[in-house]
């Protein structure tokens, strides 16, 4: 009996004490438990914190921001102050950029008018100087020069139109029926206005453009081809005279309203040209034989452009 009453006690103790370890099992469990949760509220609690700390100091920036808006009001008008400098200074390069071009090319661009129109200005004034230079005390339009610029024109899709300002005693007839041929196919509108002389290739500059003007004073001489240096008396030479004349003949004809006789008639007149045949016309006399559209100043010539322009952009 002792000896069963031993072994029960020890299985007694043996479950007792098993069932100790379970206690203190689950104890300590809840412990981890308890010491989990303590651990996730103090990670959430720093995480409010930040954002906190982090919130904090954008409502400070705000209210920095208000405070110094004196400083930012005066960084602003600098800033306005610096960008009135800069279009100064570009105001003043780009007129300074007109003047030269004015001085080396005779143009110039008209856009400060009320019609919102960009008009390009372009002089043929002196002699038109062609395959050969000539002498730097002449005044002279490079035909060079004018070629690639009505080129331009034509490719700008900001410019209007061309008002061409002649007073020319001529040149070369190839290089100033280039000229002629050029201006006349332009599709922007284009008017002329002989100021002083329209003499010799001069003519058919001052009918390529769509409507023609003439100053009261104006003239133009209307004369045979000329032809400087060695000259061979043989009748190929007066052939060819004949062929450029024909050519000068039929381009004033085909853009002016005189007819191709009475050009001929007033290019071999006798009895005006002391040493020369050809006649002069002045002013009034221009328009009634039909070479030029109407007696007119600048004022005339740039109305006349304007309506043009606006004709034209009405039919788009």
């Amino acid at each position: 009996m002792s000896d069963v009453n031993f072994i029960l006690y020890d299985s007694e103790q043996k479950i007792q004490a098993e069932n100790n370890e379970s206690v203190k099992d689950t104890v300590n469990m809840n412990s981890v438990k308890e010491s989990s949760i303590e651990m996730l509220s103090a990670e959430n609690q720093e995480v409010t914190n930040k954002e906190l700390v982090k919130e904090t100091p954008l409502k400070d920036d705000a209210n920095n921001t208000q405070k110094k808006s004196p400083t930012g009001d005066k960084q602003v008008k600098g800033n306005i102050k610096k960008e009135k400098l800069e279009e100064e200074n570009l105001k003043n390069e780009n007129e300074k950029l007109k003047g030269q071009k004015i001085q080396d090319y005779g143009q110039a661009t008209l856009e400060d008018n009320g019609k919102n129109h960009k008009i390009h200005l372009l002089s043929i004034i002196g002699e038109i100087e062609g395959h050969e230079c000539l002498s730097q005390n002449a005044k002279t339009t490079k035909y060079e020069h004018v070629l690639p610029q009505l080129a331009t024109i034509e490719d700008d899709t900001e410019t209007d139109g061309l008002l061409i300002l002649i007073n020319t005693v001529g040149g070369d007839v190839s290089c100033g029926l280039a000229l002629a041929e050029m201006i006349a196919s332009l599709s922007k509108p284009t008017v002329s206005l002989v100021i002083g002389d329209s003499h010799s290739i001069g003519v058919p500059l001052a009918v390529a453009t769509n409507y023609s003007f003439i100053v009261p004073t104006g003239t133009m001489i209307v004369h045979p081809v000329r032809m400087s240096g060695m000259v061979i008396g043989a009748p190929q030479t007066y052939d060819y005279f004949k062929l450029i004349q024909d050519r000068i003949v039929g381009f004033v004809s085909s853009h002016s309203k005189i007819k191709k006789e009475k050009l001929e008639q007033l290019m071999l007149n006798t009895g005006m040209l002391s040493k020369d045949l050809g006649t002069i016309l002045v002013g009034d006399e221009a328009v009634a034989e039909g070479i030029i559209n109407e007696v007119g100043g600048i004022k005339q010539a740039i109305e006349k452009l304007h309506q043009m322009i606006e004709e034209k952009n009405s039919n788009r």
